[in-house]
């Protein structure tokens, strides 16, 4: 079975090849010819997943799936949340993401957060959505080189090591993506 991910990131596209069955061919944006930017209009994980699916689905008449991540602060009443990507602003990327993140919460002690991944998966006509959590804390400074975005500053639950200091099999196992992901493998495994 051929099916796009619908995204342009190598990270979340070698992170997913990863678990998929051998079954299933992935194929990227750039595999499908697709250079558009698709904007990310909703105010939620869900919307921005369904949009990004429904524009390829539409466009490509492909089988698709889109996700779309946010890390939920609690002390931040859930920021960065729908806007992680680009919480600092122009130039948004993860380093300067990070360092708003840390400034915002220098001397805060709450420091529980949450990765939340909402999938969105076109198939045959139908849609499915499929959800995935992780629970931790933010770190007071980055530790760890592997990995991208939030990554070297989120200390997942029960852990002692940041994502970043993980292994990709290590974090897969436990990361709200792989959580989701492996919802999705399970249910096209069906």
């Amino acid at each position: 079975m051929k099916l796009v991910f619908a995204t342009n990131n190598l990270n979340k596209l070698a992170e997913v090849q990863k678990m998929l069955p051998n079954s299933i061919e992935l194929l990227s944006l750039k595999d499908i010819n697709c250079f558009d930017d698709i904007e990310e209009t909703a105010t939620t994980l869900e919307g921005n997943a369904i949009i990004k699916a429904n524009y390829i689905t539409q466009k490509f008449k492909l089988n698709c799936f889109a996700d779309d991540t946010g890390l939920e602060v609690e002390s931040l009443d859930g920021a960065p949340g729908v806007y992680s990507a680009r919480y600092s602003g122009i130039p948004a990327n993860a380093e300067n993401n990070m360092q708003k993140l840390l400034t915002e919460l220098d001397g805060e002690n709450n420091r529980l957060a949450q990765f939340r991944t909402s999938i969105c998966l076109n198939l045959n006509g139908e849609q499915f959505l499929f959800n995935g959590i992780c629970k931790g804390e933010i770190l007071t400074q980055k530790q760890g080189e592997k990995g991208f975005g939030y990554d070297p500053i989120f200390q997942p639950e029960g852990y002692k090591q940041s994502f970043a200091q993980m292994t990709s099999e290590e974090k897969n196992k436990i990361s709200h993506r792989g959580l989701a992901i492996q919802k999705l493998v399970d249910f096209l495994k069906k």
